[in-house]
């Protein structure tokens, strides 16, 4: 809940009107979840355990030290003492009528009927007409045709390619073992770690910067919008990923600092921050020339893609400056690839939580709780983790014929702002966009 998004009187009533509606909203969603129980159609049970701590943070918490009366603890000098008092007590008095009450129904639903009684199974294909749900899925988030058994394929084939460079970054640091050996070196060495947060959320802004240097080499435009570098939620984090950007900000998880690793942390800030997530969704949504529903709208294997294709343009931008950071960025690109065989394991071959678990514990640098929580989410959300990989391919296949077919005339800055200037959309509809780009021959989307 940021402050920075109240700035006058109409910013607090709209709020005010929003708090109201959550019993409402609360309540359809109840509703919703009830019919999903009662024809079998759930998350599953093991994916659930502990996630009702977020609503228990709220239904618990007082009037006053609520969250959502946050905004309302700092108000902007332009608005008169005596209209902040009447807001301040109509924020009070919402988090008492609805914003309490609405959570503290949730989490008896959540505690007494729909974790409960939630499935059994992890895979999608065991839901109600599974097959064609997980199909439907699949076809959402990669917006490509692909079948289950084709991508756990693509997956497998990937794995074995990254795994073959994590072999010769063993060598080039003269580590004497197998790559398991290497993952819990990787996993253990006090090197590798901070001992605060603070120093964490440092070593983010830092890197960021370093992109900064290197902008105008790659990019012909830039977003106008900053972002803020911020710690995730306490109530949030422990079930987080390791971070998360979007327009204006890049949160970066500072819970169970062990797990989270400095060499991993370049690529995870070039994929959230700039170029990835902050610096994509700005530039898409400040495009006037776009559509209101392309400046806006998400589809994940373009966002997702773009944001992984930017962590390796990382090593081409010169950001990583070990061979373990390059290390950490082939272990997101595995992460990446594994997800493509994990996520059709669980949800089309019949996968146990723990096999999903230790192909990524073998096969990436992970630590035991990343692999938790991310296999979790895989259970959780079918198909979603198939969207990376795959976006990412198709934006290297795209890169790659342009420069083949341009030669001399191919200008890295043009082709990026050719797919940036797009907004969020399929594949195909970039595809479509790079053919014409080499017709053209390969200038720059915009005209200043």
């Amino acid at each position: 809940m940021s402050d920075q998004a109240f700035h006058t009187e109409q910013d607090y009533r709209h709020y005010l009107q929003w708090l109201a509606d959550m019993p409402r909203y609360f309540q359809q969603n109840i509703d919703n979840m009830r019919a999903g129980l009662k024809r079998g159609f759930t998350l599953p049970q093991i994916t659930l355990q502990g996630r009702d701590a977020t609503a228990a943070s709220v239904a618990n918490a007082t009037a006053a030290d609520n969250i959502f009366f946050r905004p309302f603890t700092k108000m902007p000098d332009t608005i008169p003492a005596p209209v902040q008092a009447e807001l301040k007590a109509a924020g009070l008095k919402a988090m008492s009528d609805y914003v309490i009450p609405a959570h503290q129904q949730v989490l008896t639903f959540l505690r007494q009927e729909y974790i409960p009684g939630a499935v059994k199974s992890l895979a999608a294909y065991d839901l109600p007409n599974g097959k064609a749900f997980y199909k439907s899925q699949i076809e959402k988030y990669t917006t490509l045709d692909l079948s289950a058994e084709q991508i756990h394929q693509i997956g497998l084939d990937e794995v074995a390619k990254i795994r073959e460079r994590m072999h010769q970054i063993m060598q080039q640091v003269g580590f004497k073992g197998d790559l398991k050996a290497f993952l819990d070196f990787l996993r253990t060495d006090p090197q590798f770690y901070v001992k605060t947060p603070q120093a964490l959320l440092d070593r983010a802004a830092w890197i960021a910067k370093e992109f900064d240097a290197v902008a105008g080499d790659w990019f012909g435009r830039l977003p106008r919008r900053r972002f803020a570098i911020v710690p995730v939620p306490d109530d949030l984090a422990p079930f987080y990923t390791g971070g998360r950007g979007g327009p204006g900000i890049y949160l970066v998880n500072t819970y169970n600092l062990p797990s989270r690793p400095l060499y991993s942390l370049p690529a995870l800030t070039l994929h959230e921050s700039a170029p990835g997530h902050a610096f994509q969704m700005p530039l898409a949504a400040e495009n006037k020339e776009l559509p209101e529903f392309r400046r806006n709208y998400y589809i994940s294997a373009y966002g997702e893609g773009w944001a992984l294709y930017c962590e390796k343009l990382g090593e081409e931008m010169g950001i990583y400056h070990t061979p373990y950071e390059i290390f950490g960025m082939l272990s997101y690109q595995m992460w990446r690839a594994a997800r493509l065989v994990v996520d059709t394991g669980i949800h089309a071959k019949g996968w146990s939580r723990k096999q999903a678990q230790d192909f990524m514990l073998d096969n990436t640098a992970l630590s035991v709780h990343e692999v938790t929580t991310e296999v979790d989410r895989y259970i959780a959300w079918p198909g979603q983790a198939l969207s990376y990989y795959l976006g990412e391919m198709d934006i290297e296949k795209n890169r790659a014929k342009a420069a083949k077919a341009l030669g001399s005339k191919f200008d890295i800055r043009n082709f990026h702002d050719t797919v940036l200037q797009l907004g969020s959309v399929p594949m195909k509809v970039l595809d479509a966009r790079i053919e014409q780009f080499i017709k053209d021959g390969g200038p720059s989307p915009y005209q200043d």
